[in-house]
């Protein structure tokens, strides 16, 4: 039973049913006065009327007609009193009311009769000292005769009460069953699950959220999907290559002069390799935010004309043509240099591997509204509009151009984006005047 209250169903059965009583007690506190009121005002008004009918009934001088009229009174348990000659026939009655229907006064009052409340009710008769008084006990047992049908509205109300509150957890925890069995599948696995939209206003809202996390969990998955497909590619071309040549060289394939040249080539893809890893790890440690950044004041002309300088060698032999446009002001910042100037390394390498020789790439910087502003501009293939949505998500371009242009491992945007973040900068992409992408990093001002 107590497991029973402590759902959903039993609090509802609880709350109505309790409610319900609640409500008849309310009901009877409220009736039992005004049933009570309402019998005695009756009967005190048909007391009055009868004093009336009595005073003309008596005023025969018949006994037996006057007996007959105080036979039926007592037969309605109202009490006849006459007075006569200024005296009453019987004992009982206040002496006020006596002087004041002698005095000819109209007598309606409530007083005590035999120590029980009663309403007095008299009238003088024609002639002297004389008159007729009419008493009823004050109506007894109506509060009882209420609260004894209330016991039936009680009753009557913790069955409708269970009842509707059975309705109303069924109405309700229906939408909560289903997400939760829905909730369920989904953590065995199937990303497919929904929940129909139906019901009342909260229902749909909880069907909506859970069925947009449910699709945002199946993308996620399917770009980490994705992602590891592209990185275990990237890892295995020049693991693969490594491997061949490490087996020329031990097998003597490879001798003499062609030694050096295997040695620099395995040398190149092992630093690719190990780039990689470096992208990986810094990716994973901005994600879990515990990334060490040294923040200091930097001049961004300088830092962009150092990493001209570095790029400038690699760009000569069959690259892009490399240009550098610094302003003659200084645009001063506070970010991490080393960061930033990874940040520039990786734009820079994703521009070499697509851009066509000759082709103009562009590092600028310039002052903004909100910070110094850096722009790495080319004039390659550049990105579609649908492009520019997701361009910092990784692995995404990878997805996309794998096959149909040299791509990297679609790690660069996505740790370049994370880093200018960390640093309370921007990064966006768009279209460059050169006809390629063009890449904007803003950095506040220090």
């Amino acid at each position: 039973m107590r497991d029973f209250f402590r759902t959903l169903t039993g609090r509802a059965v609880l709350v109505t049913a309790a409610t319900a009583v609640v409500a008849v007690i309310v009901t009877a506190l409220v009736a039992v006065p005004i049933a009570v009121r309402s019998v005695n005002t009756q009967i005190r008004a048909e007391l009055v009327d009868k004093t009336v009918l009595a005073v003309e009934s008596l005023t025969d001088e018949r006994p037996a007609a006057r007996k007959r009229i105080t036979d039926r009174l007592r037969a309605q348990d109202i009490e006849i009193y006459l007075i006569r000659n200024g005296r009453v026939d019987r004992e009982g009655l206040p002496p006020r009311v006596v002087r004041r229907v002698l005095a000819g006064e109209n007598v309606d009052i409530r007083a005590l009769i035999g120590g029980r409340p009663s309403f007095i009710a008299g009238r003088p008769l024609p002639g002297a000292a004389a008159g007729v008084i009419l008493t009823r006990r004050v109506a007894s047992g109506v509060g009882f005769r209420v609260l004894s049908g209330v016991w039936v509205a009680l009753v009557a109300g913790l069955l409708g009460g269970v009842l509707a509150g059975a309705l109303l957890a069924r109405f309700v925890a229906r939408p909560i069953g289903l997400a939760a069995a829905a909730a369920g599948r989904l953590s065995a696995g199937d990303r497919s699950v929904r929940i129909t939209r139906a019901g009342p206003a909260e229902a749909v809202r909880l069907a909506d959220a859970f069925n947009q996390l449910a699709a945002a969990l199946q993308t996620s998955e399917g770009r980490e999907r994705d992602f590891l497909l592209s990185v275990s590619h990237e890892l295995r071309t020049p693991l693969a290559t490594i491997r061949g040549y490490a087996e020329a060289l031990a097998d003597g394939v490879i001798a003499g002069d062609d030694t050096a040249a295997a040695g620099s080539t395995v040398l190149a893809e092992a630093q690719r390799l190990d780039r990689l890893i470096s992208d990986l790890l810094v990716l994973s440690r901005l994600e879990a935010a515990d990334l060490p950044l040294d923040v200091t004041e930097v001049e961004l002309g300088e830092l962009v004309r150092q990493a001209g300088q570095a790029w400038a060698a690699r760009c000569a032999d069959g690259g892009p043509a490399l240009t550098v446009e610094i302003p003659d002001a200084p645009v001063t910042v506070g970010t991490d240099p080393g960061r930033i100037r990874q940040v520039l390394d990786g734009l820079c390498e994703n521009a070499l591997r697509v851009v066509p020789t000759g082709a103009p790439l562009i590092l600028a910087v310039r002052p903004g509204d909100q910070g110094g502003i850096i722009e790495v501009r080319d004039g390659g293939p550049g990105f579609t509009d649908d492009d520019l949505a997701v361009a910092f998500e990784r692995g995404e371009l990878n997805r996309r151009y794998r096959g149909v242009r040299k791509v990297g491992s679609g790690l660069g945007l996505a740790l370049a984006a994370r880093l200018v973040t960390r640093l309370g900068g921007r990064i966006t992409a768009g279209h460059a005047p050169e006809g390629g992408a063009m890449f904007t990093v803003e950095l506040p001002y220090r």
